[in-house]
């Protein structure tokens, strides 16, 4: 079996723009017509560079090779140009082509992935759900009387409550403040007032029923992160993410040592060697690999079993599209160290209109396909009509320093 063909789509992702303002997925076609789909998380370069970079990848380092052959094909693309070393934007590429194959591998074992990555271990997966404001964009900035689901913890409270009667019984939120590419900064005490108040007000509407899931954007000092911390820890959150920037894991290790709430981390590392750094040196007990951006499939494995020897535990990230989605299920369906999902809303909305057969979910957990490979199919004539003409990255940073 030889690859013969990719092809990317740039997709946009219409409002209220959930998972980022556009998808980049690729198809890769063998010499059998077997198909198999991947999808990057990259934001470093416009969708439509990073669908140019996954061509000429698979193009040096697949066309006319066998898709089985994944330790190979890392070990050429880590190293491509004289690099070996973690490269966000070069790894984006790789995992959509990596989860690509294991795509096709599936399809020719007609098996699912999970089955041929040492079994099943879970019958069905716990899922979180970010708040998401009912009407208008997910951006907070975008709200129009300046009230959301992000800053008015009555608004977020019931949100959550409506979570939580749906079936789920985990609820994230991030209203820590802006970010910036100057950071990390101290907390203003606005910030510390409002965040406290909303995870207060999500507790006492939720109670016992559901964890409180607090994400930060790496904003904060070690020192900044710390006062955050203590004003929240009363409520119990299940963890505290990312809470300082992630070039330096002995700077947030400062902090796991500082506050009984569980670090997460890990949206925005890749391969083994950068998850190695977390876990030498304590800076988190549960990791969130985003299997768009970690390496792939089999990349994330290693990391999950690094993680697993360490009783650290494993929460696939995903705010992008369902090809990752589905990639991050058949993975964290082998996992004994798997702690929870990120779903999407329960993957309705355009996620689901991206797929020719809807991500099945039901009381807050994610049922595995059993279908082969992925177990799920992009729908291309939906791709092909939503294209992606911005010139905007997939996420952004404000550009300039925070004034206290």
């Amino acid at each position: 079996m030889k690859i013969t063909d990719v092809k990317t789509w740039v997709v946009g992702n219409p409002p209220p723009g959930i998972g980022g303002k556009y998808f980049i997925f690729v198809k890769l076609t063998t010499d059998g017509g077997v198909v198999g789909y991947g999808e990057a998380y990259n934001a470093t370069f416009s969708g439509h560079v990073t669908a140019r970079m996954i061509e000429d990848m698979a193009e040096r380092y697949l066309i006319g090779r066998d898709p089985h052959d994944i330790e190979n094909f890392f070990r050429r693309a880590y190293s491509s140009g004289f690099t070996q070393r973690p490269d966000v934007s070069g790894m984006g590429c790789f995992s959509a082509l990596e989860m690509a194959c294991w795509d096709i591998i599936g399809k020719e074992a007609d098996k699912p992935v999970f089955k041929l990555l040492g079994g099943q271990v879970h019958e069905t997966l716990r899922s979180y759900t970010y708040l998401y404001p009912h009407t208008g964009s997910v951006h907070s900035e975008d709200a129009p009387d300046g009230r959301n689901v992000y800053n008015d913890p009555e608004m977020a409270a019931a949100c959550a409550l409506e979570y939580v009667e749906q079936g789920f019984n985990a609820v994230k939120l991030d209203p820590a403040g802006p970010y910036t590419a100057f950071d990390g900064h101290q907390p203003r005490l606005i910030d510390i007032d409002v965040s406290t108040r909303m995870v207060k007000a999500i507790r006492e509407a939720v109670g016992t029923r559901a964890d409180i899931l607090f994400g930060t954007h790496g904003q904060f000092t070690a020192s900044g992160a710390l006062r955050l911390a203590r004003a929240i820890e009363p409520y119990d959150p299940l963890w505290f993410e990312e809470p300082v920037p992630p070039d330096m894991p002995e700077v947030m290790a400062q902090v796991a040592r500082g506050t009984s709430i569980p670090i997460a981390t890990g949206e925005r590392l890749t391969t083994k060697f950068e998850f190695a750094r977390v876990i030498e040196n304590r800076a988190a007990t549960i990791l969130q690999p985003d299997l768009g951006r970690s390496g792939g499939i089999l990349e994330t494995k290693k990391i999950a079993a690094m993680a697993e020897a360490y009783h650290i535990q494993v929460a696939p990230h995903c705010y992008c599209g369902p090809i990752v989605g589905a990639a991050n299920i058949q993975l964290a369906v082998t996992l004994p160290n798997f702690l929870i999902l990120e779903s999407l809303k329960q993957w309705d909305g355009f996620h689901a209109t991206l797929l020719k057969k809807k991500i099945e979910w039901q009381d807050g957990n994610v049922i595995p396909s059993r279908e082969p490979g992925l177990g799920v199919e992009l729908d291309e004539a939906v791709c092909e009509a939503h294209p992606w003409n911005g010139k905007d990255l997939h996420l952004q940073m404000m550009q300039t320093p925070l004034m206290p």
